[in-house]
């Protein structure tokens, strides 16, 4: 890399310093593997949000829109669009369920100390632009990508909490410049432009949490991911932007930040790189990452005493505001809904013992023994949880049998997925093959994977999607 991690040069110049100057041999190996592991848990979450109801509206909506056919949207063998629709498309199926990586804060004041979900965002613009533009090698496309996610995860890490606190959905917003910092990198973009892509980005990055539950939420992701393709395109072509839109009194960290803290990332891009510390969590399960330890608490009481759902008389989770608030919903009578409603995500674990693709249907939330699991699964604020901390990812399960034994178990505080206790390779393999069942064969879905391991190896990136769309 060339001198981009100067302290003294404002926020939004180190980040396009870094980002313009960044190498493929500046990325350290471990880097490089954890980048391959989010990209095939990313492009497998895709395939697998290409199968939801959003995703046919979306359909309906880019069909009519009559754009340039040059790129192929990830598992739509059908059509072609533009690459800023197709960058669409791909955000929205990657957060359509809800199952994409977050990123872990460094700073203890984070709730739950999370900030976004790293990948979908700048991987949606490589995979869209690596279709429009010609020669985009694989390794291009890893220093793309892994340039967009550390772009994206420091300006997370200095923008004030309260920009999520008070509503913003930091991965509509701050995904934004990932994919802008991506797009720019694959366009080949200079420091001066890729600054200047990364203002236009500032005055299109958006997305309040008022809409989750709905079709809105994976929608921030879908615009995050359009958006930094569009601002990267525009800047290529002559358009302008304030090249210090971070900064300052009007920038974005003031504005939609209430400020931040520059200072903690000025001259730390790549040094380290946030995917490999402080590192970042793949969800074992398609639903928020703080509902994933009660899950796991749930699946081992009903193991360790032999349970079965008949034996379910009454399910209560003791846990702090920073999981009950968020996950708002009593009950569940979709599948969006239920990815805000323990009673629903307990509910699976305890009558299939598992909660993937095949649970997280409309279909299934509405079965019957669904519904009536879920009028037994109940939550209460517990004081004593809340004192260790907001940062802290932590329940108690209560459960009283119908013989009427009480049993209980607290939730392990290093949660699986992340970084203190980490899928393993094999099992970020067989996530990927959960969600693209039904999809992909079993050999085409191995040679996915084959693929991405080895992705330095391609002459030519766009012969992934090649292999993905068949």
């Amino acid at each position: 890399m060339k001198d981009a991690n100067v302290s003294t040069r404002t926020l939004t110049e180190n980040a396009a310093g870094f980002a313009a100057s960044l190498s493929y041999d500046d990325i350290p190996e471990h880097t490089r593997h954890i980048a391959k592991r989010c990209i095939i848990d990313g492009l497998g979450v895709m395939l697998a949000g290409t199968e939801q109801e959003a995703l046919t509206v979306a359909e309906r909506y880019l069909g009519a829109t009559g754009a340039t056919p040059v790129a192929r949207p990830v598992g739509n063998k059908a059509m072609k669009v533009s690459p800023q629709q197709a960058a669409f498309w791909n955000g929205l199926a990657g957060h359509a369920m809800d199952w994409d990586d977050t990123q872990v804060a460094e700073g203890p004041d984070r709730p739950y100390g999370l900030l976004t979900h790293p990948t979908v965002p700048p991987l949606s613009a490589v995979l869209a632009l690596t279709e429009a533009e010609q020669g985009v090698s694989g390794k291009d496309f890893l220093t793309g990508f892994v340039a967009g996610v550390e772009v994206e995860s420091k300006i997370a890490e200095a923008i004030n909490p309260d920009h999520y606190n008070l509503g913003f959905h930091t991965s509509g917003t701050i995904g934004t410049f990932g994919s802008a910092a991506a797009a720019a990198r694959i366009l080949q973009l200079d420091a001066a432009q890729m600054a200047q892509a990364l203002g236009g980005a500032a005055s299109m990055a958006a997305g309040i949490r008022a809409n989750f539950g709905t079709m809105g939420k994976p929608m921030h992701v879908a615009r995050s991911s359009e958006n930094g393709v569009t601002s990267a395109l525009l800047v290529r072509e002559g358009f302008t932007f304030n090249d210090a839109a971070l900064d300052g009194q009007w920038g974005y960290l003031s504005v939609a930040g209430r400020g931040g803290e520059p200072d903690l990332v000025l001259g730390r891009f790549g040094n380290p790189f946030s995917l490999s510390e402080p590192g970042v969590s793949i969800k074992p399960y398609p639903c928020g990452v703080l509902t994933h330890p009660s899950m796991d608490t749930m699946k081992a009481l009903m193991e360790e005493h032999g349970l079965t759902p008949g034996d379910i008389e009454k399910v209560t989770l003791f846990a702090s505001n920073n999981i009950l608030h968020p996950i708002r919903f009593r009950t569940a009578n979709t599948e969006l809904e239920g990815k805000f409603c323990m009673a629903f995500l307990l509910s699976a674990i305890i009558l299939t013992g598992r909660a993937g693709k095949a649970e997280f249907t409309d279909a299934f939330v509405q079965s019957p023994d669904c519904q009536a699991m879920q009028q037994r699964v109940e939550t209460q604020f517990d004081p004593d949880i809340a004192a260790m901390g907001h940062d802290k990812i932590l329940s108690r399960i209560e459960v009283v049998t119908k013989s009427g034994k009480l049993l209980q178990k607290f939730s392990d505080d290093r949660y699986r997925g992340g970084p203190a206790n980490p899928l393993s390779d094999a099992e970020v393999e067989a996530k990927f093959m959960d969600c693209v069942s039904g999809i992909l064969s079993d050999a085409s879905a191995r040679a996915v994977l084959d693929m991405i391991w080895s992705i330095e190896d391609q002459p030519e990136a766009r012969r992934l999607l090649d292999q993905v769309n068949g």
